[in-house]
């Protein structure tokens, strides 16, 4: 339902004339994978959690929950009473469509960038438990693993005879096929697609857009069946999060950690990067568009970090319980965050 909803918001929105407005936004949720995975390795070196979650950690100060609940806080923000947002029904078409393509720019940075460190983690953690049954000398199949291209391994005097451009490739060709190509275009994503191509080429639009559309039943259609996303994600949210109430003991000091990064820590750098943004006049003069940035970096972690945990049999049970916190906090420090947002573009 959710790809249903990303088509209609965008393909009503987004042209290729207002496309331009909004192109900071996939360097701002950067920005913040890269601010976040900052932080969470300071975190890491401060409360020393055991070596498999650190990959996890790691992740969870960087990936935020950048779709699902920009698309349920949009909607309600936009409605109500004293909103600076102006027009409810304007506001709700723009915002769900920043909302989407928020979700969809968030789902490939998130299966490229943060779904890469769990598996290197997860491998790292194969590679130490081998050493320790194995001698430390390294076979040919264990040079060639694929968490060796990021680890400063010996050489053999046949490597060496290698061209550089042929080594280079063949990295390069690891790191291609380590991504999930699958997961990374997921149904959003697509959806976000669909919706940019039919906003842009007017031919398109033409067709499919508007009450004067010849196929404007197709518009209807999606957009109804797209109206059940925020409910349906609302409850599979609070689904994966009750697992947290069964999961294993987590360092204290950890979900401090990551409370601190995600709630306190990321929202002022964000304050700094998106203020400075508008100075430099990267950013358009549009209050919605500006809270939207600046509400990316006050978000929880991503619910599918869960999915990659389960994935790689690498501290599956910690994330549920670092999901229950984070999330339950999350009503708090989202609120008042949301609050501050607004009255600072007002």
């Amino acid at each position: 339902m959710q790809e249903r909803k990303s088509i209609i918001s965008l393909a009503e929105t987004i042209t290729l004339e207002s496309f331009l407005l909004v192109w900071f936004m996939p360097i701002n949720i950067l920005v913040t994978f890269i601010l976040g995975s900052g932080l969470g390795w300071i975190v890491i070196k401060i409360t020393r959690p055991p070596k498999h979650i650190e990959g996890l950690i790691i992740g969870c100060c960087s990936a935020g929950n950048l779709g699902n609940l920009l698309v349920i806080i949009i909607p309600a923000t936009c409605k109500e009473k004293g909103s600076p947002f102006g027009d409810p029904d304007l506001c709700y078409q723009y915002g769900m469509a920043y909302a989407t393509l928020s979700m969809a720019i968030g789902a490939v940075f998130l299966w490229s960038y943060v779904y890469n460190i769990i598996r290197i983690s997860s491998s790292r953690l194969q590679i130490e438990g081998l050493s320790k049954v194995k001698e430390i000398s390294q076979s040919k199949d264990t040079l060639d693993d694929a968490y060796t291209i990021l680890l400063p391994n010996p050489e053999s005097q046949e490597k060496l005879k290698v061209s550089m451009a042929t080594r280079i490739k063949s990295k390069v060709r690891k790191i291609v096929s380590s991504v999930n190509w699958k997961s990374m275009f997921a149904p959003s994503t697509i959806g976000a697609i669909c919706g940019f191509m039919i906003g842009v080429i007017p031919q398109l639009r033409n067709v499919l857009i508007g009450s004067d559309a010849p196929l404007h039943v197709v518009e209807d259609s999606v957009s109804m069946l797209g109206d059940a996303a925020i409910p349906t994600v609302t409850l599979i949210m609070g689904a994966n999060l009750l697992r947290g109430l069964r999961g294993a003991s987590t360092p204290l000091w950890s979900i401090v950690g990551i409370v601190v990064v995600r709630y306190i820590l990321l929202p002022l750098l964000g304050i700094v990067v998106v203020k400075g943004a508008i100075h430099l006049g990267l950013v358009k003069s549009d209050p919605l568009f500006q809270f939207v940035l600046l509400l990316q970096y006050s978000l929880p972690p991503a619910m599918n970090i869960g999915t990659m945990a389960q994935l790689f049999g690498s501290g599956e049970s910690e994330c549920s319980v670092i999901m229950l916190w984070t999330y339950a906090l999350a009503s708090i420090a989202v609120t008042l965050w949301s609050t501050f947002f607004m009255w600072l573009v007002s």
